[in-house]
């Protein structure tokens, strides 16, 4: 999970104006770090099918949210997976 201080870094990080908190572009940035934390943990835990299971569902989400960000703007798609450091 997620600490709070933590999900409001990456918020301040990638957030459009100043009461933006649940926008596609900081949904991603979420969603990443997130990712990044059950990876470390699976890494320790190989038989924990179910962080497995969530973690490709996380994976899957946020690609929905990026092919969104993507069809909208191309330039701020490229912006973000840069500043995330996700492939494309």
């Amino acid at each position: 999970m997620i600490v709070s201080t933590k999900k409001a870094a990456v918020i301040k990080s990638v957030k459009a104006h100043s009461k933006d908190t649940g926008s596609a572009s900081v949904q991603v940035a979420i969603l990443t770090e997130r990712i990044k934390e059950l990876t470390q943990h699976l890494k320790l835990n190989k038989h924990d099918f179910m962080a497995r299971r969530g973690l490709l569902q996380l994976v899957g989400q946020r690609r929905r949210l990026l092919r969104y960000i993507a069809a909208g703007d191309s330039s701020k798609y490229l912006n973000l997976i840069n500043q995330l450091g996700i492939r494309r």
